[in-house]
């Protein structure tokens, strides 16, 4: 939630974030647990290969949007054609920790040929494998109380940073889809292009994996605080559209690009002023916590203006950082049960859960802490919301038990 779990470079190039800032065995799958997500119909559009499809629609949620996406069909990963992608950021090592920062070591790249579907490697799609693969304990554990694998996992990378790291890997050799964000620099510096080199050598490194991978660049740009480095709505988009056509050079087709601000910033700030266009973005995105600033206060709320905004597009909408404040204790289940409801939108394709403490200033700031670990009735209603159908647009085995 927006800046993030100790991100590993919060602003500057390079920069580790601090803690405060923000921030998914055993036997073969059966046919209906391996099946993968629908392939979009592919069409040539605005001189690229744009990927169309209908979105799905839940009960009472309205008629489905025409919803497009320049990702590549079959290569980069699409939207469900019917509900949402359920996932998480699960911190490493220690689940809840205030301080715990996204691994940053480096590891080997993936290797595999391109497809728009995780990779068919993985030993199963239980929760709770791969538990002995670097990075994936947390994870493993995350998924054993929801019941069921994660569709995508989350994992934070700084500006300087190399990938992927050991969880990017596992991920990517697994059944599940990265969600990799990576941290912005100075806008400027990127547009006149001093750091071309880093990001060819990126966007090589993400290539050579062969398997389908969200890129989430600079998310919350919006946010003052990252004002001088971001500078300006035109600088920003003139970095990102710099970062695009270096991948575009180096043929990276196995990327689908997620333009994220806050959901707040479409309210005072005009987070909208950020937006790179149509044909710069796959799916858009908000980081939606409900704020410190209050009490309580709906999911639904939290999300209203930028859905609003979002309504303008024909594109997939990922929520990448959602949870629940400890601080509303015995309403938390409540507040879960009703963002189940608000989530279920037709032009919703993608929710993730921020399970993490990190943002908190400390061990008493219940505010800024969202991870629902030994809270029984939170972790029942997150996993109902990740056990319905709805989201659960693969139909990946469900467990009875958490």
């Amino acid at each position: 939630m927006v800046k993030a779990r100790s991100r590993t470079a919060r602003a500057g190039a390079g920069r580790a974030r601090t803690a405060r800032a923000r921030r998914p065995g055993g036997t073969a799958r059966t046919a209906r647990a391996a099946r993968l997500p629908l392939a979009a119909t592919a069409l040539v559009a605005a001189g690229g290969l744009v990927a169309s499809l209908a979105a799905g629609c839940s009960d009472g949620a309205g008629a489905a949007p025409k919803i497009t996406t320049t990702a590549r069909a079959g290569i980069a990963p699409t939207p469900p054609a019917k509900g949402a992608y359920f996932g998480a950021w699960v911190p490493p090592a220690v689940r809840g920790a205030a301080t715990r920062t996204p691994s940053s070591t480096a590891s080997g790249d993936a290797s595999g040929t391109a497809s728009g579907t995780p990779s068919d490697t993985s030993p199963g799609t239980s929760p709770g494998k791969d538990a002995d693969k670097p990075g994936m304990a947390p994870v493993a554990a995350f998924e054993r109380d929801m019941g069921r694998q994660l569709d995508i996992v989350q994992s934070y990378r700084g500006w300087k940073s190399d990938f992927p790291s050991g969880l990017d890997t596992s991920v990517l050799n697994s059944n599940r889809y990265l969600l990799l964000t990576w941290a912005g620099a100075d806008t400027k510096e990127i547009a006149e292009g001093k750091y071309d080199a880093l990001i060819r050598a990126r966007a090589k490194a993400i290539k050579a994996t062969g398997k389908p991978v969200f890129l989430r660049w600079s998310r919350d740009m919006d946010r003052t605080s990252v004002k001088d480095r971001v500078h300006s709505p035109a600088d920003f988009i003139a970095a990102w559209k710099r970062l695009r056509q270096i991948f575009t050079a180096e043929k990276v087709d196995n990327v689908a690009w997620v333009w994220c601000p806050t959901a707040r910033g479409f309210g005072a700030s005009n987070a909208g002023a950020f937006y790179p266009g149509d044909d710069q973005v796959d799916w858009i995105c908000a980081d939606a916590p409900p704020g410190a600033d209050y009490e309580y206060r709906d999911m639904s709320e939290s999300l209203k203006l930028f859905m609003q905004w979002a309504r303008g597009r024909h594109k997939p909408i990922m929520i990448a950082e959602f949870g629940v404040p400890k601080s509303y204790g015995q309403r938390r289940a409540e507040w879960l049960r009703a963002a189940t409801k608000a989530l279920e939108d037709p032009q919703v394709k993608a929710v993730v859960y921020f399970d993490s403490d990190e943002q908190a200033e400390d061990a008493r700031d219940k505010r800024r802490a969202y991870s629902v670990t030994g809270d029984t009735h939170a972790v029942s209603a997150l996993r109902e919301l990740a056990t319905t159908p709805y989201f659960n647009p693969r139909n990946l085995p469900v467990t009875s038990g958490g």
